[in-house]
C-alpha cells in the first residue's frame, strides 16, 4: 500500500461538476492499493497517518497529530501511485489492483481511519474521474509505502 499524505489548509473532491467532499484543516490522503496488500497493511498505515506528528504545536514545531488538532481526512483511491516507469514513455499500473480486490481493502482503510480519528472521514469515489484541489499547508507532503516501513 502507498500513501502520499498532504497537510492541508482546505481540500476538496468533485465528481461530474459537483463537489462531492469538503475538508478544512486536515489531512488530504492519496492511496494506492496492490495485491499483495492486506489487513495488516491497513492497520500499520492507518496508525500511521492517525498519529502522524506533521502539524505546528504552539512553539511551531511539528509535533501534533491530524488527531490531536481535531482536523479532518479525506480519502481518495489513486491506483496512479503504482505505476511503473521502469520501461519506456508509457507507465504501466499492472502492480495496482483490479476493483474487485482494491475496493475491500479500500472499504478497510476507511474504518480503519475513522477509528483511529475517533470521527468520520470523507472520501472521494472509488473508480470515479474526480477533480481533486487542495490547498497544501507548508507544503507538507509525506510518502508512505507499507513494504518500505522506513
Amino acid at each position: 500500500m502507498r500513501a502520499v499524505i498532504q497537510r492541508v489548509s482546505q481540500a476538496s473532491v468533485t465528481i461530474e461538476g459537483i463537489r462531492t467532499a469538503v475538508i478544512e484543516s486536515g489531512l488530504l490522503v492519496l492511496l494506492g492499493i496492490e495485491d499483495a496488500d492486506g489487513p495488516e497493511d491497513i492497520e500499520w498505515l492507518g496508525a500511521k497517518i492517525v498519529n502522524l506528528r506533521i502539524f505546528n504545536d504552539a512553539a511551531g514545531v511539528m509535533n501534533v497529530s491530524v488527531k490531536e488538532s481535531g482536523g479532518a481526512i479525506l480519502l481518495v483511491s489513486q491506483f496512479t501511485l503504482f505505476a511503473s516507469t521502469k520501461k519506456g514513455n508509457r507507465p504501466s499500473y499492472i502492480r495496482a489492483s483490479k476493483p474487485d480486490t482494491a475496493i475491500p481493502l479500500y472499504e478497510q482503510m476507511i474504518s480503519c481511519l475513522e477509528e483511529g480519528l475517533g470521527k468520520k472521514i470523507l472520501t472521494g469515489e472509488f473508480g470515479a474521474d474526480m477533480k481533486v484541489e487542495l490547498l497544501n499547508d507548508g507544503p507538507v507532503t509525506i510518502l508512505i509505502d507499507t513494504k518500505d516501513r522506513q
